[in-house]
């Protein structure tokens, strides 16, 4: 039994959006996904999706993709993205695909690990942060703490966070999420939304302050679900 990560899957099997902008090794990138998947994949693995599933913008338009994920094998941990425009309640995801978990303000666990999670979003000083960034990213903060408060409730020794957005800006200057993870016991952190070999390098990666980082973007990891345990 082990535990596997893979972000950013950007199925699209209802919609018409090519990931072709991002490179040439996008083409057929959700058909190379779907291989790995069952190759490395057992029943009895877990799954973490930090977010970007589907580009759908409404739910059942995004049944297809969904349900491709329901029937791959494992257990499927999901995260919202910043393009998870469908994803409106997570119980209802919940009732609609029993056995996968949408995490929302809360956590799971896989053996003895908890895993948490909320999207972020961009950090201060990124090159392309906003003053509407600022809400988002204060917002971010606050179910970033429920989601680890859950954990603890349940004396939780250890977590994994899953995050979509990494947690610092494309300097890696520090920031309030990595201010919040030393305040817990999290001693690995997984996350995506970087596309391309620019923002690949500007992502934080490795041994931290006690804390692994862990970029999973499907194109940065060849669009095969990365070992995390």
């Amino acid at each position: 039994m082990s535990l596997f990560a893979i972000g950013d899957l950007h199925f699209g099997y209802a919609v018409d959006k090519p990931m072709s902008i991002f490179g040439a090794n996008w083409e057929g990138h959700a058909e190379k996904i779907i291989k790995h998947w069952k190759q490395k994949i057992q029943d009895n693995d877990t799954v973490l999706l930090p977010g970007d599933i589907s580009w759908a913008m409404k739910e059942e338009d995004a049944e297809m993709d969904l349900q491709i994920m329901y029937d791959l094998p494992g257990r499927k941990i999901l995260l919202e993205g910043n393009h998870d425009y469908w994803w409106k309640s997570a119980s209802k995801l919940e009732r609609k695909y029993p056995g996968m978990r949408f995490l929302k303000n809360d956590c799971d666990q896989y053996e003895r690990l908890f895993i948490c999670g909320t999207r972020g979003w961009l950090c201060p000083n990124d090159s392309s942060f906003t003053a509407r960034d600022q809400k988002l990213y204060e917002r971010e903060q606050i179910r970033l703490r429920l989601s680890l408060e859950s954990a603890m409730r349940k004396d939780a020794r250890e977590i994994l966070l899953m995050m979509h957005f990494p947690p610092v800006n494309d300097r890696q200057d520090s920031s309030a999420f990595l201010e919040i993870i030393k305040e817990y016991p999290v001693t690995q952190v997984v996350y995506g939304h970087l596309h391309g070999k620019q923002s690949h390098s500007n992502g934080i990666k490795g041994e931290k302050d006690g804390v692994m980082f862990h970029l999973v973007s499907a194109d940065y990891i060849d669009f095969c679900p990365k070992k995390i345990l």
